[in-house]
């Protein structure tokens, strides 16, 4: 119950934690999962007081509280400002410095460059100063003005990922990571997934914060704990993608101490050990990739039997019906934009009814659009056909 209470909580899913933006949203979780673009918003909402599309779009965009990048686990992320710049030196320069040496190799191994490092660099620069002149751009526009971004090259070879792909989106990808574009307001709707590029310089005057890499880790860990604690070092691990000496040197630097978690040893801040205020019971259907859902390596205090129907064979969670810190169900949209959902388990009247009032929220809040996960999950196909 404890550990169900701080969910509620810390999560913003209890109707008295309740967020008034997006960005305190995304601080609290930190990090909201950014690869469906939907999700960002729906996650958002369902934990704040009142929510538009619009105004989550304005938080997005025109104020740009929130930024858009890879991160832990090379997985897409919407961080508060302050929070992206910890990110950055905490787990995306060291992705940025993969992603380099992957192009480096997939340029040399198709021909494209013998020296990949020197085709890179005139890349990269004629990239930035196009980006520069235009101001935003989107992927289209740049390798029209550039020719390196045109360039085509078969990766995984010999492998059921091969396919052609050209240097436009490896690149802008490796850009960003650097930290040195950022993903700006999207071509489409606020489901879509076609973003302009413009320099981190000109979204965000001044950048990002410095961070020295070890006290970035260590923050990025303590923020961790509180929002996920008790936690314990696997699943911290997995959450940070870090290997396992790097993962216990920020959880010994941030003073983790041990608590009992049924049995096993789990971790939380040195001053937050004492139990937290219980919540009223609580209703909300959570998007496809929630960080909620995916916030621990071990899942079965809130998860229980229904994995195989609710996340997909990689593992990326689909859309849940949560009560009262558990999962009981699954969510989709039928082609009409309906949203419906399944129960997995009998939970009574009192959480039927709240469960009803929560899809019609969310239904609510959709205005109509459907949105389909990016990554398909059982329940979730059967319920959207």
């Amino acid at each position: 119950m404890e550990r169900r209470a701080r969910l509620a909580r810390r999560h913003r899913l209890a109707d008295e934690a309740r967020a008034r933006s997006a960005a305190e949203v995304a601080g609290s979780l930190v990090g909201l999962h950014g690869t469906d673009p939907a999700s960002v918003y729906i996650a958002a909402a369902v934990r704040m007081r009142v929510a538009t599309i619009d105004a989550i779009a304005a938080e997005l965009y025109e104020a740009r509280s929130l930024v858009r990048m890879l991160a832990m686990r090379r997985t897409m992320w919407v961080f508060p400002v302050e929070l992206a710049a910890i990110a950055q030196a905490a787990a995306t320069d060291a992705v940025a410095r993969n992603e380099r040496r992957k192009l480096e190799k997939m340029l040399v191994d198709a021909g494209v460059a013998a020296e990949a490092g020197a085709w890179l660099e005139l890349a990269e620069a004629e990239t930035l100063r196009t980006l520069a002149s235009r101001g935003e751009a989107t992927g289209a526009e740049l390798s029209s003005d550039v020719p390196q971004l045109r360039e085509q090259f078969r990766f995984g070879m010999g492998t059921k990922w091969e396919g052609v792909q050209t240097a436009t989106t490896r690149l802008l990808l490796l850009l960003a990571a650097e930290g040195k574009i950022v993903r700006a307001r999207p071509r489409g709707s606020w489901i879509s997934s076609q973003y302009r590029w413009t320099p981190l310089e000109s979204w965000l005057p001044g950048g990002f914060a410095a961070w020295d890499i070890e006290a970035a880790q260590t923050e990025l860990v303590r923020r961790c704990l509180y929002g996920f604690g008790p936690a314990t070092v696997e699943d911290v691990k997995w959450w940070t993608g870090w290997t396992l000496g790097a993962t216990r040197r920020a959880l010994s630097a941030a003073e983790a101490v041990e608590v009992d978690l049924d049995g096993a040893a789990g971790l939380v801040l040195p001053d937050d050990v004492e139990p937290v205020e219980a919540v009223e019971p609580w209703a909300a259907l959570l998007p496809a990739l929630d960080p909620t859902a995916m916030g621990w390596l071990v899942r079965s205090w809130y998860l229980g039997e229904h994995g195989p129907a609710l996340f997909d064979r990689s593992g990326n969670v689909g859309p849940t019906v949560w009560w009262d810190g558990r999962i009981v169900g699954g969510w989709g949209q039928r082609p009409d934009g309906e949203v419906v959902y399944r129960l997995l388990e009998d939970v009574g009247a009192e959480a039927a009814a709240a469960i009803e009032d929560a899809a019609g929220r969310v239904a609510t809040f959709v205005e109509g659009t459907r949105v389909t996960a990016r990554f398909r999950t059982p329940l979730e196909r059967e319920l959207s056909a």
